[in-house]
């Protein structure tokens, strides 16, 4: 575990089952030491949104940060643990997201090198490149 050496680190997030309609799946690039692109794929078929980071914030007393999703569509990204509370400001939208590991399974697959290595190299790249 080590801040981000490589030019670029993403932290996958993920809630629901891979190939299922209730997959949900958030990836926080950074590059060059700063916060850069972030994925948001959903459903079955894993289709792709480009939610924009608009501020860091507080919702209900917990530091967050929102997200954009679409022109009227805000999410709030609530660290806890290692893991993402996502939230609208309603609270009708309200899931846990944990660290999605990417790479070989049982010796089969690819390494994915930007991945952040566990659950707790993908927090500390959320917290030092989303929180501050």
């Amino acid at each position: 575990m080590g801040v981000c050496t490589h030019a670029q680190k993403v932290a996958n997030y993920a809630v629901g089952e891979p190939g299922k309609q209730n997959y949900e799946e958030f990836s926080f690039w950074v590059k060059d030491n700063k916060k850069a692109e972030i994925y948001y794929y959903y459903g079955k078929d894993r289709k792709e949104m480009k939610p924009k980071f608009i501020a860091r914030t507080v919702l209900n007393g917990d530091s967050c940060f929102k997200v954009q999703l679409s022109k009227n569509y805000v999410l709030f990204i609530i660290p806890q643990g290692n893991q993402l509370k996502v939230s609208d400001q309603n609270g009708i939208y309200k899931k846990v997201f944990t660290w999605k590991y990417e790479g070989p399974e049982n010796g089969i697959g690819t390494f994915c090198t930007p991945c952040a290595e566990d659950e707790n190299a993908a927090m500390q790249l959320i917290k030092l490149y989303y929180m501050k």
